[in-house]
């Protein structure tokens, strides 16, 4: 789209969910509109004040670009929490931008070169942690940022939005709350960016895995409509997977149009060779299957789907983050001799059988991969904070040793400075997981997915005002009584009784070790053969075969390091 005044040129992927507001200000200025678009507000907003000013105007997720042609400037900018994706790269004269990287791979001026650096970020992380890319000289823009450039000059990025200018000053304007002032003032912001994003022209929804956040989601969805809510789940046979009747239940009270979809193997099966396609470069949380048939299934009713993603950011939902303070509390008990002796002997015990010892356990109590926890609980008790953080979010712990001529790029969670400006352990990991799982990972997934079947993904719980409100908050308004997301948990029961969200928290997973050594053993197998990986020459085959044995045998559950090689090389016959 062309500006009014011939001088800005737009191409726009997104959505701003403020764009009745702002078109009314740029109305009180004289700038009249063609049509109704919000394509047409941001383009004439960004002429009007300039992009890094009309920018910080915007709530929605977005990825544009513009062409100024009197200044022959380039601007490329995404959002703030990096909820839609862009690439870009430079190679000589020549400069290439697109939502995906299949975009920059069919011009002809550029022969793609796989980034060994990266692939050894990957081995550790499950994704590619920004700004690489598996290319050589292509990159993701990150989240909060504007690249410049002039014609004849090189890119110069800035930042518009990030979350550490964001913590520097809520530190310095901590709100005190009370209980009330602090749940209504959540409760209000929720309200207001769960209504701006029921805002459409075409049949609305949203997922429920019934957890705290979709169900927070979907409850305020519910209080603002006057019909039922579209509600979508997926549900696994395999009962230490399945919450789709937990997702029913809350359905059921909120009085919602539910839909649920029983997944199989073969549903997975049928799902994977898609997904080199659609993700572009190696991904492998395996979350990545259940997201997209859930994102197939909902596709089928309506086009626009809410997600509750985000409020274990926010809130400090995740298990590492309480868990990081029992830790302390226990190597604060324990003098570090004594730490290593209870590690060994938990570690003396294989994953397997602490596992079969979680069956005994009724089904609301079995924790999910027990063993495979255990033995993380070991490695972290004698180590310190930062280090503990690592090697949770960790699968290959050295991935170095498994790619070939590979030197893997040190990221933001080894910066030590950043001890010194976020001295809060907990908030230091949701610092980290803001900047890297959270839009390297999570948003990843459910973009990609969601867009492989046209279906538009909104996610409120990452409204940057309920972000930016989030770090004002004393720890004690996240996690309070060893539970997590305290305050999200206070807004949920004013619509839905404690007593059904009364039970453990489980993350959206798929059981992928049952599952490698049943029916995807033999895709497995032809994927890891010795042979192949040899000659494609990016991996060390020898430790990934000792892994792949030990997981078939049961004695240990390699899942997510192998997954994260299975998928690697599923892309790797596709693109490579």
């Amino acid at each position: 789209m062309t500006s009014q005044s011939g001088r800005y040129v737009i191409v726009y992927n997104g959505e701003i969910y403020n764009a009745t507001s702002v078109r009314e200000k740029l109305q009180n200025q004289g700038i009249t509109f063609k049509g109704r678009s919000d394509t047409e507000v941001l383009l004439e907003c960004c002429a009007c004040y300039g992009v890094k000013e009309a920018v910080k105007q915007l709530i929605g997720m977005f990825a544009f670009s513009i062409w100024d042609k009197k200044e022959q400037i380039l601007y490329l900018v995404r959002d703030r929490l990096g909820i839609k994706p862009l690439y870009w790269g430079r190679f000589g004269g020549l400069f290439l931008f697109g939502s995906e990287l299949k975009a920059l791979r069919s011009h002809p001026g550029w022969k793609p070169e796989i980034n060994r650096d990266a692939l050894s970020a990957y081995l550790r992380h499950n994704y590619i942690p920004a700004p690489s890319t598996i290319y050589k000289d292509v990159f993701k823009l990150q989240p909060g940022c504007i690249l410049t450039m002039r014609t004849g000059e090189e890119p110069r990025i800035e930042t518009y939005w990030d979350v550490a200018s964001v913590i520097k000053e809520c530190s310095e304007k901590k709100s005190d709350f009370n209980d009330a002032e602090a749940i209504q003032t959540l409760e209000d912001l929720l309200r207001d960016a769960v209504g701006r994003r029921m805002v459409a022209d075409v049949p609305l929804g949203a997922f429920l895995s019934g957890g705290i956040d979709s169900s927070t989601v979907v409850a305020l969805m519910q209080s603002q409509s006057s019909k039922p809510v579209n509600t979508f789940s997926i549900g696994f046979e395999e009962d230490g997977f399945n919450e789709a009747h937990h997702a029913a239940r809350i359905a059921g009270y909120l009085g919602t149009e539910h839909t649920e979809l029983y997944l199989s193997p073969q549903d997975a099966i049928d799902v994977i060779p898609k997904l080199p396609d659609m993700f572009d470069e190696p991904f492998a949380d395996s979350s990545q299957i259940p997201t997209y048939l859930v994102a197939a299934m909902t596709r089928q009713h309506v086009t626009v789907a809410l997600s509750g993603d985000g409020g274990d950011e926010c809130f400090a939902g995740y298990t590492r983050y309480f868990l990081a303070e029992r830790i302390r509390k226990i190597q604060k008990l324990f003098p570090r001799f004594a730490r290593h002796f209870l590690a060994s002997g938990i570690r003396s015990i294989s994953p397997g059988y602490y596992d079969a010892f979680a069956r005994m356990l009724p089904d609301s109590r079995r924790p999910t991969q027990f063993g495979h926890r255990l033995h993380k609980l070991a490695d972290i008790l004698i180590e310190e904070e930062d280090d503990f953080y690592r090697r949770l979010i960790s699968h290959w712990a050295e991935p170095e040793k498994i790619v070939t001529e590979g030197s893997e790029q040190k990221g933001v969670i080894w910066d030590s400075s950043i001890r010194e400006s976020i001295p809060d352990f907990v908030d230091r990991m949701r610092y980290y997981d803001m900047l890297t799982y959270l839009p390297d990972d999570i948003l990843t997934k459910v973009d990609r997915t969601s867009m492989s079947v046209s279906l538009e993904a909104r996610v409120p719980l990452l409204d940057h005002r309920v972000v930016e409100f989030s770090w004002q908050l004393p720890m004690r308004y996240k996690i309070r009584n060893g539970e997590g997301k305290w305050l999200l948990r206070q807004v949920l029961y004013k619509y839905v009784p404690k007593t059904l969200m009364d039970r453990p928290k489980m993350g959206f997973g798929v059981p992928i070790d049952s599952w490698l050594r049943g029916p995807l053993r033999d895709w497995a197998e032809d994927l890891l053969d010795e042979r192949k990986i040899r000659q494609a020459g990016y991996l060390n085959p020898e430790p990934i075969r000792q892994k792949w044995n030990e997981h078939l045998s049961g004695k240990h559950n390699w899942q997510y390091l192998l997954w994260d090689v299975l998928m690697f090389q599923a892309w790797l016959e596709r693109w490579g």
